[in-house]
């Protein structure tokens, strides 16, 4: 097995037990970006010498027997919306080609202190605004979209160009590239993980999360990020729980919801099989299965963009007149687009949202969990606008995938996306676990039981063998 081949948790145990040099790791992982990124695309900048003197530092630190933690020495991928201080953080987009930042992002700041060796930026859809990443491609399939926005650092993850990357979750871009790139994604509480030096979407719906290759990997990362933070108001101040040392507490007894409606409304008839076998798997194990009727779930896609798009139009307001034709045609129409829905749509949306939120939960009473897929299909094609379901009805690709991830940024709730299965042609499919506010021990758990009975996340993309 190559250095760049191990796991977060492999390549921590072998620096730990100095079977393994962060240099050597580093390099590794290096040599496997130049071999591959060329056709994956996942990388906005890789960070060549900054990475190899943070590992040759991490090397001289555990020689000195100060060791940091599982992240040390470790390599990640971060994505290209959050500040890094020296080096172009752009957004993927050419309104930023000439920002350099001059501190880091606080979760930058974060991972310094684990240890992590950043190697590089990943590539975004534009600002965060849609689910395809245009310059990325699914390394399952080469002509599949990597999922989105933050397909480089799922692509980057399925494709071992790092051992764990940080993604950004507005309405799904964590949990959307982990489904169809077959990763672990996990998008925490919202205000568990500060946004501080993090270019924004949508303010009151984004979160940051890792993506990694197992659910004990997101884990370690979680260790790591969350905390709360006096520069970010939307983070909490409440204890942060060591999230690695529940996962072999197993799922028996705990009660977990599974919905009657909505998730299930309108899916591919492989993703829902898929799914639905994870969550008898999951009963197997001694989980206690509950049917449940989702509150209001008719509001969830008027209320998510009802959100979404003034909150970004505010945000790239002034940019958007000076720099208007440096965006990318699709998300300068949504940008535009937002500078006509009025204050008191606005607010209705966000009334709307409040009664979600109640409405979820009155439900999780007496619930430690959901089960529902991460998306109803699997990674579109390059190029491929929308889904044709089978009563003939064509679902706009970013429509069809923020659906089922939507009601966790409008709950705020942690969510997890696992992968659970693969298509007839070989694409992966994603089982969500959504849990209670700052419950992401419990989530982590049940995403730890479920894999540890599986073999999915062994399994590895033969496109670029």
């Amino acid at each position: 097995m190559e250095p760049y081949e191990l796991g977060l948790d492999q390549a921590a145990e072998r620096i730990r037990g100095r079977e393994l040099s962060p240099v050597e790791l580093t390099e590794s992982v290096l040599g496997r970006i130049e071999a591959l990124d060329g056709r994956v695309g996942a990388f906005a900048a890789v960070m060549r010498e900054q990475a190899l003197a943070a590992a040759r530092a991490a090397e001289q630190e555990i020689a000195g027997g100060r060791y940091r933690g599982p992240l040390h020495g470790v390599c990640i991928a971060v994505k290209d919306l959050l500040d890094t201080a020296g080096v172009p953080t752009t957004s993927s987009s050419r309104t930023r080609a000439d920002h350099v930042p001059t501190s880091n992002a606080a979760v930058v700041e974060r991972l310094g202190e684990a240890g992590a060796v950043i190697v590089g930026k990943t590539h975004t859809h534009e600002f965060a605004y849609g689910v395809i990443t245009p310059t990325t491609r699914n390394p399952w399939d080469l002509d599949r979209i990597p999922g989105g926005s933050s397909g480089g650092s799922g692509a980057a993850v399925a494709a071992r160009m790092c051992q764990g990357a940080i993604g950004t979750d507005t309405g799904g871009s964590v949990r959307i590239p982990a489904a169809v790139c077959g990763t672990v994604g996990l998008k925490p509480t919202y205000g568990r993980v500060s946004r501080r030096g993090t270019a924004s979407l949508s303010w009151s719906l984004d979160h940051i999360g890792p993506l990694t290759g197992s659910v004990r990997d997101a884990a370690l990362m979680m260790d790591a990020i969350a905390g709360y933070d006096r520069a970010d108001p939307a983070t909490v101040d409440v204890p942060v729980p060591r999230h690695a040392e529940q996962l072999g507490a197993g799922v028996e007894r705990l009660v977990i919801g599974v919905p009657r409606n909505y998730f299930f409304d309108r899916i591919d008839p492989e993703v829902e099989a898929a799914v639905r076998a994870a969550i008898g798997q999951l009963e197997e194990l001694g989980a206690q299965l509950r049917e449940i009727d989702l509150p209001h779930s008719e509001l969830y896609m008027p209320a998510e963009f009802g959100i979404l798009v003034p909150e970004a139009s505010a945000y790239h307001q002034e940019s958007l007149r000076k720099l208007g034709e440096l965006y990318t045609e699709d998300v300068r129409v949504f940008l535009e687009a937002g500078e006509l829905m009025l204050a008191t749509d606005y607010i209705k949306a966000q009334r709307v949202r409040t009664l979600i939120q109640q409405g979820w939960r009155d439900m999780f009473d007496g619930l430690d969990a959901v089960l529902a897929p991460t998306l109803p299909a699997v990674a579109a094609r390059v190029g491929e606008l929308a889904f044709t379901w089978p009563d003939g009805v064509e679902e706009p690709v970013i429509n069809c995938y923020v659906r089922t991830s939507a009601p966790g940024n409008l709950t705020g709730l942690p969510a997890l996306s696992v992968p659970c299965g693969f298509n007839a042609d070989g694409l992966p499919i994603g089982l969500q676990i959504i849990g209670k506010p700052f419950a992401e021990p419990t989530v982590l758990r049940i995403g730890a039981a479920y894999e540890a009975a599986t073999d999915w996340t062994s399994r590895r993309p033969e496109s670029l063998s």
